[in-house]
């Protein structure tokens, strides 16, 4: 378990050019979060069509992990611990909207393919943001810096 809260919590790797992937990453899910709010088809109208028990509440739930998580990215706090409800939750979006598309009439796998690839990319950021933290330019590089990066 230790080494586990190590592995989320231990120093920043790589340049900072990795606040480039974090914007990306955290702007998006950031106004996705917030859509989910102020947009009942990109909310709870969506999560009902797609059959989620209880879409207001679950619209909602998503929506908040994806704001708070979202912006903790922006600044590179906990990045690596971070990524993780975000990699569940676009794991879950393909498994529900993308996956379907492939057994539907007109659709298949190139159109699947077609409309997955903004979720592909942010799966494998997400993947590469575990992988090496937060960047040079983040909070988890400064609290090292400053000593205060153990868990």
């Amino acid at each position: 378990m230790n080494s586990i809260i190590h592995f989320f919590f231990r120093p920043a790797r790589g340049p900072a050019s990795i606040l480039l992937i974090r914007l990306a990453v955290g702007l998006i899910f950031l106004t996705q979060g917030i859509l989910k709010y102020t947009d009942p088809n990109m909310g709870v109208i969506r999560f009902t069509r797609i059959g989620f028990p209880h879409p207001y509440f679950t619209a909602h739930f998503v929506g908040t992990f994806e704001i708070v998580c979202g912006f903790l990215l922006l600044l590179g706090l906990w990045t690596r611990a971070t990524a993780v409800p975000l990699l569940i939750v676009i794991s879950t979006a393909i498994a529900t909207t993308k996956i379907p598309e492939l057994f539907r009439a007109n659709q298949g796998f190139w159109y699947m393919v077609s409309d997955a690839r903004a979720d592909f990319a942010m799966l494998c950021s997400l993947l590469f943001l575990i992988w090496m933290g937060g960047g040079g330019w983040s909070v988890d590089a400064k609290r090292t810096d400053h000593g205060g990066g153990k868990p």
